[in-house]
């Protein structure tokens, strides 16, 4: 046996300082957005007082993965996240992936139904099947699992708001599949919290909805043992801007809240605990997102115990779904967003999760085709079949880097979670804006560093493809499906009993006046009798209001970590400039039309246009182009801006500039910006859109053009 010299730490390390010709070691050290220091080696020297070592998978407090063998028993489940237009589209899409090797189903929602509204409502004109299948009823539902046998598939639904309608929706269409309660697995969302932080399709105010939450995991406990009551999310706290320390404390704060009030009910902690699941984001950051899910699973054992102290370990499991980032996939050179994904899948993979949804490359813009979707799900399938990552468990287990950093997030997440308990819980800091704060300050900060270039995103601000390749997307049309979806609507109320389903959402509207009454219960009642989303939303607003909030913002993140940039000091000299000599900073009213509520782009936004000189108000979110177009009037602004993210651009700033001008505001610029094709740019250009920012843009230049198109027309707005 040939044996080696044992070196030491001293020695590599004039070793490396010979490479780096003389500078010390300590400048190749890393901060990651978390504040962490990464080294650029580890050793076992930094294995020494972590806690977590040593442990075993299968046995609490789970850190290595939630079951003995792992991958090596039963591979992850693959997901395939989707829904579009109908339930009839919806139906043949998902028979079609399952037939291709998808192994459960994960059903997206348009926004009208997660916002508890009905498709042949006002509000949601151009709204209706753009972002998800659009559902009114259990007629719809039934459509949508058309030969899907719901007592074999599982089937995870993200909803939040209009949770109580739709889950009752999906459980009396499997009792008219014959399938009874008991029979259904699954996940449902159900996971409130974290709609008031960052995704904002919420409904009703906080104590409300956890009332809600609350009545489903005690039905779905009592009644259906195999379905997940709750599927507590951090994937949107990332997507919106929160860091991974910050993803995972307030993640598994959100989870602890649920628990807390589920107790607090009278439900015995060992009886529904083991039924909760995670669900997280995988972003680009590889070795810190394999660490993230190691850590949840050590943090999550270790504050039940400590807090609940239950009696069947199986209460101690973390068990998690992950989805790759969207916000890491860019509509600039978009064949990089596949490698990107299959990065982001394999850190999911190796971190232990138990399904996963892997994005198309061409989410940056619109919904899956046909063609990108086998692409994302083909990704799954070659991870699992070809690279041998299912042959043992925890591979990763052991590594000095991964085991170190597995630590450092544990103390890290650890002291923000009791930060939050501190409060009195993550319902408390909620409504004290304490975590959408943090994430907003995080947000601003990760912009800025793209935007310096400090953080390197490949065919965006560095590696730049010389010529944008268009690419087809996936089109749905609004119009014709929204048509579609009254035209049921009007079909439904013609046959059904009125009278049975007056007395249905009557019960439902006191029951909600009563906290022993199980709403989940009563909204079933409602939907058997053909109660619409719309109607049994509506029954509980009339007891719990319809909740809606302000933007507050953060100031002064964005030009702090710019304020050395070239560019930067450029455009706000520029904007100082056009202040003094008109006596009046240029101003920007941004607007989010529709019930989108996903805000980060338009608050980022406005943090950065702020910190460069500009004066800027965000309006409400759910605006219609009419109220829009009102708070131009009012605030009268130079250029007023709408966010798109749910495809209803073509429609509603279209609606919104027409207001406007028919208002007399014929003066005032509009740009648009988030997720728009560029096919759909010149559509808008003839519209009266004076400029279209899409994902990517660097906010100085998009500055620096928008003060450029005020200062090429007359200012006739004091």
């Amino acid at each position: 046996m040939v044996k080696f010299p044992s070196r030491s730490l001293k020695e590599w390390t004039e070793l490396a300082k010979k490479e780096l010709q003389g500078k010390d070691v300590g400048s190749l050290v890393w901060t990651t957005p978390e504040g962490i220091e990464i080294q650029p080696l580890y050793t076992d020297k930094d294995l020494s007082n972590l806690e977590h070592l040593n442990t075993m998978p299968g046995i609490d407090p789970y850190l290595r993965g939630p079951k003995a063998t792992m991958y090596s028993g039963r591979p992850w489940t693959i997901r395939q996240y989707s829904g579009f237009s109908t339930a009839k589209e919806s139906n043949l899409f998902y028979k079609r992936n399952l037939k291709e090797g998808q192994m459960g189903l994960s059903v997206a929602f348009d926004l009208a139904t997660h916002r508890g509204y009905d498709s042949d409502h006002p509000r949601v004109m151009g709204d209706v099947g753009m972002s998800g299948v659009a559902i009114d009823s259990v007629e719809d539902m039934k459509i949508l699992f058309k030969g899907i046998p719901l007592d074999k598939m599982s089937v995870s639904m993200t909803m939040n708001g209009a949770v109580l309608p739709v889950l009752a929706n999906f459980i009396v269409t499997a009792e008219e599949q014959g399938v009874s309660q008991a029979q259904l697995k699954g996940t449902i969302q159900n996971d409130i919290l974290k709609e008031f932080m960052v995704r904002n399709t919420y409904i009703y105010p906080p104590t409300s909805s956890m009332r809600i939450v609350s009545d489903i995991i005690k039905y779905t406990t009592k009644k259906m043992p195999l379905f997940n009551s709750i599927s507590i999310s951090g994937y949107h706290m990332q997507e919106a801007g929160a860091n991974n320390v910050q993803e995972l404390a307030f993640t598994l704060a959100d989870g602890l809240e649920y628990v807390k009030a589920a107790t607090n009910s009278g439900l015995d902690i060992d009886v529904f605990a083991p039924r909760l699941s995670f669900f997280f984001a995988i972003g680009m950051n590889f070795f810190m997102e394999i660490a993230k899910l190691r850590a949840a699973r050590w943090l999550w054992a270790k504050f039940i115990k400590k807090q609940f102290n239950p009696n069947n370990s199986k209460s101690l499991i973390l068990r998690t779904h992950c989805q790759t980032s969207g916000v890491s996939l860019t509509q600039q050179d978009p064949y990089n967003n596949i490698v990107r994904t299959t990065v982001e899948a394999m850190a999911a993979i190796l971190g232990g999760t138990q399904s996963l949804h892997t994005n198309a490359y061409d989410e940056a813009v619109a919904l899956p085709t046909k063609f990108s979707a086998r692409i994302a799900r083909n990704t799954q399938l070659i991870l699992k079949e070809e690279t041998g990552m299912t042959k043992t468990v925890d591979p990763l287990g052991g590594s000095y880097y991964i085991e170190a950093l597995t630590g450092r997030l544990i103390v890290a997440a650890e002291s923000l979670i009791n930060k939050i308990e501190a409060v009195g819980g993550m319902t408390k800091a909620v409504e004290k804006g304490i975590p959408k704060k943090m994430i907003e300050e995080s947000a601003a900060k990760r912009q800025a560093a793209i935007d310096s270039s400090k953080q390197v995103v490949v065919g965006v601000n560095k590696y730049k493809f010389s010529s944008e390749k268009e690419f087809k997307i996936l089109k749905v049309d609004n119009e014709k499906v929204r048509n579609q979806q009254i035209a049921s609507l009007i079909e439904l109320k013609k046959h059904r009993d009125k009278t049975e389903v007056e007395k249905a959402l009557n019960r439902l509207t006191i029951g909600a006046k009563d906290n022993n009454s199980n709403l989940l219960e009563l909204s079933i009642l409602a939907a058997r009798e053909r109660a619409t989303v719309g109607e049994i939303s509506l029954a509980l607003e009339k007891v719990f209001g319809r909740f809606s909030s302000s933007y507050t913002g953060v100031k002064g993140i964005y030009g702090r970590e710019l304020s050395r940039e070239e560019n930067f000091i450029y455009v706000k000299n520029a904007i100082a400039d056009y202040t003094k000599k008109l006596n009046k900073k240029p101003r920007l009213l941004i607007v989010k039309l529709g019930q989108d509520g996903h805000d980060r782009g338009a608050n980022v936004v406005a943090s950065a246009y702020k910190d460069l000189g500009f004066e800027t108000k965000v309006g409400p979110l759910f605006q219609t182009p009419g109220e829009a177009a009102k708070l131009v009037k009012s605030f009268l602004p130079d250029v007023v801006g709408a966010s798109s993210l749910a495809g209803g651009h073509l429609k509603l700033i279209p609606q919104m500039i027409d207001q406007i001008r028919a208002n007399g505001n014929n003066n005032v610029l509009v740009i648009a910006g988030g997720v728009i094709p560029f096919e759909d740019y010149e559509k808008l250009e003839k519209f009266g859109v004076n400029a279209i920012f899409g994902p990517g843009t660097n906010i100085m230049d998009a500055a620096r053009r928008v003060l450029g198109l005020i200062e090429q027309r007359p200012v006739k707005n004091k």
